[in-house]
């Protein structure tokens, strides 16, 4: 980790690695079905780009409170924990879970590609990973919706943005996945 005094831990899995994987149709079956209970039991579709928002206003509220109150959108919707918040940390304990039971839980500071195809700076990566996922969280918030909130909820509703969103997501998809692993 060379040129850099701190380090920064990504936990990754290993495409390169085998284990015992959560079968795809069971975990679409199980989403599918937290979906109805969503609806039903709190009248909300699933959605993560809310969640940022919040925590943002949280943050923003604890650092600069009269500015960020003062911003029309953080009158509106209060920044706090809600259900949709609480929902990004389950998926991100999800997540681990679901890699430590595959004997996949790898914790690095650079990916092995990353480190192939640009060097082992950690500085670099940071920075590609925060443009990111900003620019993520920006199309989010400007689609009006996410991949759970459009790609789950929307489509699941038959909601025609959700539909035209969901072909860009794959679109977008198969184009980086093509960028990245063909160059």
């Amino acid at each position: 980790m060379s040129g850099s005094t701190w380090i920064l831990l990504a936990v990754t899995t290993d495409p390169e690695q085998t284990g015992a994987s959560w079968s795809p149709y069971l975990v679409g079956a199980l989403i599918g079905v937290l979906s109805w209970f969503t609806f039903l039991f709190s009248n909300k579709p699933i959605g993560a780009s809310t969640a940022y928002a919040r925590v943002s206003g949280m943050i923003g509220k604890a650092v600069a409170p009269r500015h960020t109150m003062s911003l029309k959108y953080f009158q509106d919707n209060k920044p706090k924990i809600d259900w949709g918040v609480m929902l990004v940390i389950g998926v991100i304990i999800g997540a681990v879970l679901a890699a430590w039971t595959g004997n996949e839980l790898l914790v690095r500071a650079v990916p092995p590609m990353w480190t192939e195809r640009f060097g082992d700076e950690i500085a670099p990566r940071l920075i590609v990973a925060c443009l990111g996922g900003a620019l993520m969280a920006f199309g989010a918030r400007l689609a009006g919706g996410c991949t759970s909130g459009h790609g789950i909820s929307g489509s699941m509703q038959l909601s025609v943005s959700s539909w035209i969103s969901l072909v860009g997501f794959f679109a977008g998809g198969v184009i980086t996945a093509m960028l990245l692993f063909n160059t």
